[in-house]
């Protein structure tokens, strides 16, 4: 059964080892760089990792900000990276329900995604979860929402 963990230091090096398939790299930023992300929005950003067992498959990094001047940037899914030999075996799915389910604890009653399109980005895996696009481009990027 897969759980959440925080980032800590004693699995920050499991964390940035998390490496998406090659096609999917130009659609997601490395853990890494999520993670000094996150450090630079402390109050914010909620990044986790997603363990099966003893065993790290997959990164996800919300963001928290009610009060974000952009409403795509209230809340919603700033990263999801799935490791490339753990992909189709449901661990993106639960993370993305994972903080769904602590958006709503947090009371907000929508959760966003930007994503590019493209042979291999994330699309398909987005409408799959229910997210639709609003017709809304940031960055290049289609944001696309979930109702709560």
């Amino acid at each position: 059964m897969p759980r959440l963990e925080e980032i800590t230091p004693e699995n920050l090096s499991t964390a940035v080892d998390i490496r998406v398939s090659p096609e999917q790299e130009p659609f997601v930023a490395p853990v890494m760089a999520s993670l000094a992300e996150a450090y630079a929005s402390r109050h914010t950003a909620w990044p986790r990792l997603v363990y099966d067992g003893d065993r790290a498959v997959a990164f996800i990094m919300g963001n928290f900000d009610p009060d974000n001047e952009v409403d795509a940037f209230r809340c919603g899914i700033w990263r999801l990276n799935v490791a490339a030999h753990e992909q189709r075996k449901g661990y993106g799915r639960f993370a993305v329900h994972a903080l769904c389910e602590e958006a709503q604890r947090r009371g907000h009653r929508r959760v966003t995604v930007l994503w590019e399109q493209g042979e291999g980005g994330p699309e398909a895996f987005y409408l799959r979860l229910g997210f639709k696009p609003t017709g809304e481009v940031l960055y290049g990027e289609v944001v696309g929402e979930l109702p709560l």
